[in-house]
């Protein structure tokens, strides 16, 4: 028993898994930011533009024959819930899935964003040589040098394609 704890004890602390932990906590916490501003902030304009249309509250009555306990015909989730009406709730659906575009258009986004950083790093100039191969012996000298300090050949002088 005592091995099998270890082992949990170096799962759980390797530093992927916290990493992971820490993810799965933002991104529940962005889950819910992100809900909020659909609700709170999306929906109601949208609804108030397409005449008052309360979408969270948009059901399709399975139960078309059930009323609420006054009597009335079941035409909200509200309602129907209080009902125990089966209903199909569209609106809410309609909500989730404006959440699910908002949160994948941001992860896109943020994906966009790092490719975009490493695209920037791997684009770097390389680092202009100060050394080059001789042509005669191949060894490595100045790249300004005209004569081979190795062979004593003459070369071309760098940047003008001169001999000296």
């Amino acid at each position: 028993m005592k091995g099998v704890l270890k082992e949990f004890k170096e799962f759980a602390v390797r530093g992927n898994v916290i990493d992971l932990a820490v993810g799965v906590i933002i991104g529940a916490a962005f889950g819910k930011i992100v809900t909020s501003l659909v609700n709170d902030i999306i929906m109601p304009p949208v609804g108030k533009l397409l005449g008052g249309i309360d979408f969270s509250q948009k059901i399709i009555n399975l139960d078309g024959d059930m009323k609420t306990a006054s009597g009335q015909e079941i035409t909200t989730l509200a309602q129907a819930n209080e009902a125990g009406a089966t209903v199909i709730a569209y609106g809410q659906f309609i909500n989730v899935m404006i959440d699910f575009l908002i949160v994948a258009f941001c992860i896109f986004m943020l994906v966009k964003g790092i490719n975009y950083i490493k695209s920037k790093e791997h684009k770097k100039p390389e680092p202009q040589k100060t050394t080059k191969a001789c042509k005669y012996c191949l060894s490595e000298i100045p790249a300004a040098a005209t004569r081979c300090s190795h062979c004593t050949s003459e070369l071309e002088a760098e940047g003008n394609g001169a001999t000296a």
